[in-house]
């Protein structure tokens, strides 16, 4: 279990690091086209976690989620607009991971989109000041928007879907968040209160911009295309969407049909903006160490959810599919040099961030008794463990537009070799699909095997329903759905 420094003074200080729509497209993860030396740094300083999953694919309900530790039906986010105060029980007195350190002595500041980015203030009594730069919208974060009409050489309904010009990094938010960040490590004083710094970039998140030197660290024509391209074979079409995100952006790479061209246009702006990331990443951590904390200082990098790139013929989130729901996980605590460079196969999902983190520093109490996560420290100190054997996640169909129109609730539970999902209709709860991906000998999940393996199937089927607690709702013989 995690240490327990015995005063504030042991305590060791938290950096917080989360991206926004990334997936695992990075060194640390065997993606051989990324340029990402700085997060392959951090890795080499700490524990990979290989199977770390979200529980709702987009940023406001994952956000609330692993933010107060409370799964989705629980703390009651399921889109964009609703917010954890009002939706979950005892919401007003709630105490939020940042919260919690802040209430045992932490000095707490929110740099950039931990919360989800509607309206002007995330979760103020979170944090001991004010947050910065964490609302806006992400179209707002253009050179292209911020540029007067008169200047425009195009013109856009919203923002380009993709953006490459010579400009500084500070041009961005996340160049300006970095800096922030990396200020206020170098000046924290050292024998001050621990700190929680929380830092919430938000790349690699559309539209796909960044200065022109990171597109410049990639050859467009050796950038691999998706694999499978495709949607799963005898994948229902309800696990499927339209990828209308990227539509609303405007340029030749978000129009319908996507060409070999426009995908690799796409992907080219999404590794540029995830090497952008990284080097803001690597802006902060030299801060930490010229501050004189990188010793005391645990430091946590991950992902609100995944993202598709072309894969299975989708651009966005808001699916169920693995890489939607797998999001990167590096956990680097400076006191355990036996994990550092190595990575784990341990299941783990983002709702256990909060009392692994509140372990680590000691400040765990009886949070067990309010949370849904729990705590994997134990994996960080021996890698070979593992504390859970299933990770859930869930997503709505359609998740754009009002809840009027939502037909049905997809609920995922993925296990060392298999990910289940169940299709429920929202009006009476009746079973409409299944999905089974047999990830040992299909991990791209390029066929829906569901009806080849109606064991395996109905096993999972009892743990999701057992999770979630639905009814039992029997299938038709071959394995597949009701009509």
């Amino acid at each position: 279990m995690g240490q327990s420094p015995n005063n504030k003074a042991e305590r060791p200080n938290v950096l917080f690091i989360v991206a926004d729509d990334l997936n695992c497209m990075i060194r640390p993860y065997g993606d051989k086209t990324a340029v990402t030396p700085n997060l392959t740094s951090l890795a080499d300083r700490g524990i990979v976690f290989q199977n770390a999953y979200c529980q709702q694919a987009v940023c406001n309900p994952s956000r609330s989620s692993f933010l107060t530790g409370l799964r989705p039906d629980t703390v009651g986010v399921d889109d964009l607009r609703k917010g954890f105060r009002d939706t979950a029980p005892g919401g007003e007195s709630l105490v939020t991971l940042p919260q919690h350190f802040k209430n045992h002595g932490y000095f707490c500041q929110d740099i950039g989109k931990i919360f989800h980015n509607m309206g002007d203030t995330q979760d103020r009594r979170s944090w001991s000041i004010d947050e910065v730069l964490h609302t806006g919208t992400h179209a707002a974060d253009t050179v292209y928007t911020n540029t007067a009409p008169v200047l425009r050489k195009e013109r856009y309904r919203k923002a380009p879907v993709t953006e490459s010009l010579t400009v500084p990094d500070l041009a961005y938010r996340d160049g300006q968040i970095a800096n922030l960040a990396a200020g206020m490590l170098r000046e924290y004083p050292q024998n001050g209160q621990p700190f929680f710094l929380a830092v919430g970039f938000w790349r690699p998140h559309l539209p796909f911009v960044a200065p022109k030197k990171y597109w410049d660290l990639y050859d467009p024509q050796a950038i691999p295309l998706p694999q499978p391209l495709s949607a799963p074979a005898e994948a229902p079409d309800i696990a499927m969407h339209d990828s209308r995100e990227v539509r609303g952006y405007d340029g030749p790479a978000s129009q319908d049909p996507f060409t070999p061209d426009s995908l690799r246009q796409l992907r080219h702006g999404y590794y540029a903006s995830i090497s952008f990331l990284d080097t803001q990443i690597g802006e902060i951590l030299r801060g930490l160490r010229d501050g004189g904390h990188l010793n005391n200082t645990i430091v946590v990098f991950t992902s609100d959810h995944g993202f598709h790139v072309g894969e299975k013929s989708l651009i966005g989130k808001t699916s169920n599919f693995e890489l939607d729901a797998r999001v990167p996980l590096i956990i680097a605590d400076p006191r355990q040099p036996d994990a550092h460079g190595r990575s784990t196969r341990s299941l783990t999902e983002l709702v256990d961030l909060y009392p692994t983190l509140a372990s680590l520093a000691g400040i765990h109490g009886d949070l067990s008794d309010t949370l849904q996560g729990v705590d994997v420290s134990a994996v960080i100190e021996s890698p070979d463990r593992s504390v859970k054997d299933a990770a859930f996640t869930q997503h709505q169909h359609p998740f754009y537009g009002a809840p009027s129109n939502w037909r049905a609730w997809g609920r995922s539970v993925r296990t060392a070799d298999w990910r289940y999902t169940e299709w429920r209709s929202i009006d009476d709860g009746s079973l409409v699909h299944r999905e089974l991906y047999d990830h040992a000998g299909d991990p791209t999940e390029s066929a829906n095997v569901v009806a080849r393996h109606r064991v395996v199937a109905d096993e999972h089927a009892k743990r999701l329903q057992k999770h979630f607690g639905l009814s039992s709702s029997p299938s038709r013989p071959d394995g597949g759905h009701h009509d």
